[in-house]
């Protein structure tokens, strides 16, 4: 039973150890992310993005040691202890779990970021399906990043083009427009985990909370809550849904 959908960037600026003198610059995201994690029930399955296909179950153990600080994470409270090689949306997943809830347990699905919205829409339906068929509560964290091209020094370049994009997604975002985030162009960094949160919900859900949103060093951020509907199949519009925020996102 699908209870609650956390949103969260996949930032390692937010790690304090990891971020030194910009820690307090981004504390309000870091307190916003805590915040949006600790919604979600003590199971968890986070979705994002990496350079390919791969599942992470809750006994797994990683570390931020490739981005400079040896800060050790975990899936779980008694997870084992060798140390996995994790991309950066399953070390995020792993510290905030480890923040947010230590008693939580967090499977991690990572999903190739050239997949089409198609195939996103379907992985996002099927594990829908998964999760309904248990009648335990389980919680889906989406570490997935915006545009990383908002500011000149941004670590994809400037491209004046990405700040109305970036705006309609977080509107989207905000407000649950699961038909909108079917129509995000290739320049979003975490397009195909949005994409597949829009196949889990189908239609939307029935609550969209937003907590924070801002583009720090470049790169778009959001954070919120959403709560899922209970009726879930994905049904575009007519004319697949294409709405003032979708027309934004292409």
């Amino acid at each position: 039973m699908l209870s609650a959908i956390a949103l969260t960037p996949s930032a390692p600026v937010l790690v304090p150890e990891l971020a030194g003198a910009a820690a307090a610059e981004v504390g309000e995201f870091r307190a916003a992310a805590l915040a949006a994690a600790a919604e979600l029930p003590d199971r968890w399955i986070a979705i994002g993005v990496g350079p390919r296909d791969q599942r992470f179950e809750a006994n797994t153990r990683g570390t931020f040691a490739g981005y400079g600080v040896d800060v050790p994470v975990s899936l779980s409270p008694d997870a084992a202890a060798a140390v996995s090689a994790l991309p950066l949306c399953a070390l995020f997943a792993g510290w905030l779990r480890g923040q947010a809830n230590p008693a939580a347990r967090a499977q991690v699905r990572v999903y190739r970021g050239d997949h089409d919205a198609d195939m996103a829409l379907e992985f996002g339906r099927t594990l829908r399906a998964e999760i309904d068929a248990g009648d335990d509560p389980v919680g889906v964290l989406v570490v997935a990043d915006g545009a990383n091209t908002l500011t000149p020094p941004a670590p994809g370049g400037y491209d004046p083009d990405a700040e109305p994009v970036q705006a309609a997604l977080d509107d989207a975002l905000a407000r649950g427009d699961a038909t909108a985030l079917t129509w995000l162009p290739g320049g979003i960094v975490g397009r195909v985990a949005y994409q597949v949160l829009a196949g889990l919900v189908g239609s939307g859900p029935r609550e969209a909370k937003e907590l924070v949103r801002g583009a720090p060093y470049g790169v778009g951020y959001f954070v919120g809550v959403w709560k899922p509907a209970e009726g879930w199949g994905y049904r575009p519009a007519e004319g697949k849904g294409e709405s003032a925020a979708t027309r934004e996102l292409t």
